[in-house]
């Protein structure tokens, strides 16, 4: 399929080097408001054709797919515009603001005979399905402490009293809608739907999160969730059962599994090996479902992007967290 993809920032060519690694997708065209930028990433990744007009991409010919990794606050005005013209968007975690966006999207895609999707790489990789398909090896599960703490490189600029995106509730930032969603990602794909949740954020001068820990309640355990752009880890995250316990190097990529037996302390692991760039691996279910109408592994992704939503969407109304598009 042709692709064209909005964004110029190491996400997009991590995207675009996995799309020729996949052998599925066929770069076509890319976008910048700026001329000299659009020209630059077109020549560099070998792309025929720029555009700086994003409506004119929106009715080109020359895609059929476009991947979005633009500001989490224009993910869903871009989304729609291309929706309405007949394009598949797969659209870079967090997919949009709220749960409202998110329906109307789906809708939007429906009407329009096409599909939508959230990027979210550690949940389509093969330790993820490895990791679920040996949950039951634990026993009964007594808690799970999922981590994602990242220090960013833009918080100095923060700190400097600069605004940068990943920072601004204008431009629907924070540290649970920007890492947090890959822990989330894990737990909900493992666990399912909590019964609740709760959220305790580290709110920064504009009230945006720059760190939190969210938990999720479940009927016989509760799994805690870390995420941090203003402070780095270097803990491993776990599944504890009261059989043995998974010991996870990190939710995103999950390169290693080890699974200890709680009574022998015997290890044994469980990873195997992936590509170094797994953006191949959602590539990989992304177009296999398009091309062969896969409607019940679609409506399963549909589902999972809608909880994970709904999710941070409470997380951030319990905490007084409100994006731009919210005021509107």
């Amino acid at each position: 399929m042709k692709l064209g993809t909005i964004g110029t920032s190491w996400i997009t060519e991590s995207f675009i080097e996995a799309s020729k690694d996949s052998k599925l997708l066929t770069l076509a065209a890319v976008y910048s408001r700026n001329e000299d930028s659009a020209q630059a990433f077109a020549k560099k990744h070998e792309a025929s054709t720029y555009f700086t007009n994003i409506e004119e991409m929106a009715k080109s010919t020359k895609i059929e797919v476009v991947y979005i990794a633009s500001p989490n606050s224009l993910h869903y005005e871009q989304t729609i515009m291309f929706l309405k013209n007949k394009k598949h968007v797969i659209c870079e975690k967090p997919i949009f603001s709220t749960t409202k966006e998110l329906d109307h999207a789906y809708q939007v895609a429906e009407e329009n005979g096409v599909y939508l999707f959230e990027a979210i790489r550690n949940y389509h990789s093969p330790n993820f399905t490895v990791l679920k398909d040996n949950l039951d090896k634990i026993g009964q599960i007594r808690s799970a402490n999922l981590h994602y703490l990242q220090y960013s490189s833009r918080y100095d600029s923060f700190l400097r009293g600069e605004n940068p995106n990943v920072f601004s509730p204008e431009f629907s930032g924070g540290a649970l809608v920007d890492l947090g969603v890959y822990p989330l990602y894990v737990a909900i794909g493992l666990f399912g739907q909590p019964t609740s949740v709760d959220y305790t954020p580290v709110k920064l001068r504009n009230g945006i999160d720059g760190s939190g820990t969210l938990v999720l309640n479940y009927k016989d355990f509760i799994c805690s969730i870390q995420c941090s752009k203003i402070s780095q880890s270097y803990i491993q995250s776990e599944i504890t059962g009261e059989v043995g316990t998974f010991v996870l190097d990190k939710p995103s990529p999950i390169s290693k599994i080890t699974l200890i037996n709680n009574k022998t302390q015997e290890t044994t692991s469980l990873e195997v090996s992936q590509v170094k760039n797994d953006m191949l691996y959602e590539i990989q279910n992304i177009t296999k479902i398009i091309q062969n109408h896969l409607v019940e592994d679609y409506k399963r992704l549909k589902e999972m992007s809608s909880i994970v939503l709904t999710i941070t969407e409470t997380a951030r109304k319990q905490s007084g967290i409100v994006f731009g598009v919210e005021k509107n």
